[in-house]
């Protein structure tokens, strides 16, 4: 109910108010805690998930609003959480402008200066973007912090593996990771997600499911080596063919739908102990970013929602 009043109001908001004029009309629709999220929260959001990723634009205007809420309701409980340690969460000049440099390198974002310059062309608020990326870098600071000790990664089978394969494998891949309230049914919401796959394509399914940060570019995660993942999940994937997806994968707080969008095998001629401190890197990013996604829904349990 909450959430049909929400669209019912942004759409209405949408076809009778210009940019202008309804920046004049700002309303708060859901407050979580202390904190608020308005319509014009809302109309940011859409702008921004539409410059991350172009098929965003193609969906249907009242998902676009469900997909953006969700996404602005993720990012209040991490600051939630974040302001019970940091007082201040404004990233200083120079570590902002090391942190865009890889956040927009799809968009050629590279400096403080490009990063205005894109951001106003776009009629997009810098500050309204400039807090996101503050919010997910403390984000990450904090589950470092949180779960890095329970982190398990073993280099002497990594090692092993470098040193036996003659040829490196590599997967071009995008990720759902969903979860399964209280009170929804696994069959019937893995049959939603395929629907959309199959109806529209991965990443808009992404978009609309998946809980991952990795959603608002459509579940992209790029080529990963094959030395990266772990027996579970490289046993679904090769038994996958290229263009289509594994069943869901039992992961710790979810389950996980992988897309192979290509595959690519080379000679391999690395170094092996820096090839073993990337892979080391990339398993534990991926294990934190579970923690992470299982730390929110933790949390989200016991937030206070109200609609305003």
């Amino acid at each position: 109910m909450r959430s049909s009043r929400i669209i019912y109001l942004l759409l209405f908001c949408l076809m009778f108010f210009s940019n202008h004029a309804f920046s004049k009309e700002n309303k708060i629709l859901l407050k979580l805690n202390n904190e608020i999220i308005t319509t014009v929260d809302i109309l940011n959001e859409i702008k921004f998930l539409s410059i991350m990723n172009s098929e965003f634009k193609n969906i249907e205007k009242n998902k676009k609003i469900e997909i953006a809420k969700n996404s602005l309701i993720k990012q209040k409980i991490k600051l939630i959480e974040i302001s019970k340690f940091e007082n201040n969460i404004n990233l200083e000049d120079d570590i902002f402008e090391k942190i865009i440099k890889n956040y927009f390198k799809n968009i050629n974002v590279n400096n403080i200066k490009t990063f205005e310059s894109f951001f106003k062309k776009e009629n997009l608020n810098t500050e309204f973007v400039r807090e996101k990326i503050s919010i997910n870098t403390y984000w990450n600071q904090l589950i470092y912090k949180k779960f890095s000790k329970n982190v398990k990664i073993n280099k002497d089978e990594i090692e092993k593996d470098i040193k036996n394969k003659k040829k490196q494998k590599e997967y071009l891949l995008s990720e759902i990771v969903f979860t399964v309230d209280n009170d929804e049914n696994l069959k019937e919401k893995i049959k939603l997600i395929k629907k959309i796959i199959n109806e529209k394509n991965f990443s808009e399914a992404a978009l609309n499911y998946s809980i991952s940060d990795t959603a608002s570019n459509g579940g992209k995660l790029g080529w990963i080596k094959e030395e990266i993942l772990n027996s579970k999940i490289k046993n679904e994937i090769k038994i996958t063919s290229v263009g289509k997806f594994t069943k869901p994968i039992v992961i710790p707080g979810g389950f996980l739908i992988l897309n192979i969008e290509n595959i690519k095998e080379t000679d391999k001629n690395v170094d092996v102990e820096k090839e073993i401190i990337n892979i080391v890197e990339k398993k534990t990013n991926d294990q934190l970013n579970r923690f992470s996604n299982i730390y929110i829904n933790k949390l989200k349990k016991n937030i206070q929602f109200n609609e305003i």
